[in-house]
């Protein structure tokens, strides 16, 4: 296990709960089950110096704190090429993000500086001809809907295997405006 301050930090929108259940249902249905150490998720930042944590908190909290719950527009689906994921549309989560990224500025690695695009991922690391086939399955029959958004986690990077690792809960905060 790396020391507590030496951890990256993650951070994730917090779902509804329905909203929750139906993107675990479909990542355990079609991500690898060897390679599945995570639950969905929507991924804001994905490297933050642990070292600062106390201060990355600090922000989450405020930002947290000047908005309330808010939907998102589950759009259409992705190709990832070896993988399909969920494009997620929101100007509310498109401001939360920019507002946490300038407060993190000086920590971005280039990862989170790239211009952000939230979606969530339901399969990865698949051959490229499961990946069309699945993407081809779930649009038959896909009609956009909405999802709720209700905060945000934080996770501490464990390390592990490969790059995908495991992650520890090290905090969550709901949207109260």
């Amino acid at each position: 296990m790396i020391a507590h301050e030496h951890r990256p930090i993650i951070i994730t929108l917090q779902l509804g709960a329905k909203s929750a259940r139906f993107f675990q249902e479909q990542r355990e249905k079609h991500f690898p089950a060897q390679i599945n150490y995570i639950g969905a998720h929507l991924t804001l930042f994905h490297n933050l110096p642990g070292i600062q944590f106390e201060g990355i908190l600090e922000s989450v909290g405020r930002c947290c704190a000047a908005r309330g719950s808010f939907y998102l527009k589950v759009a259409c689906l992705l190709r990832l090429g070896r993988g399909v994921a969920y494009e997620i549309q929101s100007d509310p989560l498109m401001a939360v993000h920019a507002e946490l990224a300038d407060c993190f500025k000086p920590w971005l690695t280039g990862q989170d500086k790239e211009r952000f695009h939230p979606h969530i991922t339901v399969q990865n690391k698949v051959p490229v001809h499961e990946a069309q086939a699945l993407f081809e399955h779930l649009a038959a029959d896909f009609e956009p809907f909405t999802a709720k958004a209700e905060g945000l986690q934080l996770w501490h990077y464990e390390g592990g295997r490969g790059h995908v690792g495991n992650w520890a809960p090290a905090g969550a905060i709901a949207f109260q405006g």
